[in-house]
């Protein structure tokens, strides 16, 4: 099996691992959409709508190949007429209990190939969370899951996957992090087994991340002030997956199957002229907790 296709299939298996847990817990069925690329390739979106827990989750997986478009080619100053293979899966969970976080993740690969043959390849992902109403301990399950799965490969990563989370998941325009973060990578290259193994370690993490949290808070008594804020805290993940995230920017520059492209943006939002919450409210608190920190210091 060739480096490409043991990654493709890797992914695969994680998009069914993550989709039937999910969807177990949900108790409702996903529906699936087989797509192709105009270029080559596809994939498969897997969304789950309207569930009891999950009131949207999307769990996409992808293998495409072409012409890199002129822009992306610029950016990355690749040669003109270069191509690409790309897969990789993306999750993002958006609760229906405004004290469960939204979560997301994305584990990929990407290869530029010159007349057939690869140049370069490197691979990226990790894992963020964005609650509305923060737990530390849940917040501290978080990182240390992560932490844990990613120290048989060095003392480095963490911190360093951590604080490039942090950097990445900023709104720079409000000045505010999306949530309490994670781990963020990418360009891993020149040694593919121990980056593949990487990869593998932090995706399989995932569920071991986040599953705990969802079932301790899943079943939390929630008033409607709850989801108004619930809804306030969506309009800013919106923002940031429009504005800034690059996998949004990748698919739209590539012209990739637009549903699957924006299925990481919520159900239901809204963005209010200057709202401020009630000074010394819950809602106030949380916007205090959303700041970068050493979440595991003792």
């Amino acid at each position: 099996m060739t480096p490409r296709a043991a990654v493709q299939t890797y992914l695969k298996e994680l998009q069914e691992r993550i989709s039937s847990t999910f969807a177990s817990l949900d108790g409702g069925v996903f529906q699936h959409d087989d797509w192709q690329h105009h270029s080559g390739g596809g994939g498969q979106s897997r969304v789950l709508q309207n569930g009891a827990v999950l009131e949207k989750c999307g769990v996409n997986f992808s293998a495409v190949d072409g012409i890199m478009p002129e822009k992306m080619a610029n950016r990355m100053q690749a040669k003109s007429g270069t191509t690409f293979f790309a897969t990789g899966v993306s999750v993002v969970l958006h609760p229906r209990n405004p004290f469960v976080p939204i979560v997301h993740c994305n584990f990929r690969y990407f290869e530029l190939l010159e007349d057939g043959y690869c140049t370069d390849s490197w691979f990226g992902g990790g894992a963020d969370l964005t609650p509305c109403y923060p737990f530390l301990e849940d917040t501290k399950h978080f990182h240390q899951t992560f932490k844990n799965a990613l120290e048989p490969f060095g003392t480095q990563y963490y911190p360093q996957f951590k604080q490039q989370c942090d950097q990445y998941f900023y709104l720079p325009h409000r000045q505010e992090t999306r949530g309490i973060g994670g781990i963020f990578f990418d360009h891993l290259r020149q040694n593919h087994d121990h980056y593949f193994a990487l990869l593998q370690a932090t995706g399989n993490a995932f569920l071991d991340a986040y599953i705990p949290i969802l079932e301790k808070r899943k079943d939390m008594v929630y008033t409607e002030h709850n989801r108004y804020w619930q809804e306030v805290r969506r309009g800013r993940y919106a923002e940031f997956n429009l504005a800034f995230d690059r996998g949004t920017q990748f698919g739209l520059e590539t012209n990739g199957r637009i549903e699957s492209i924006l299925m990481s943006l919520p159900p239901v939002t809204r963005w209010l002229y200057n709202y401020q919450p009630e000074a010394n409210s819950a809602e106030a608190a949380a916007l205090e907790f959303f700041q970068a920190r050493d979440w595991l210091k003792d």
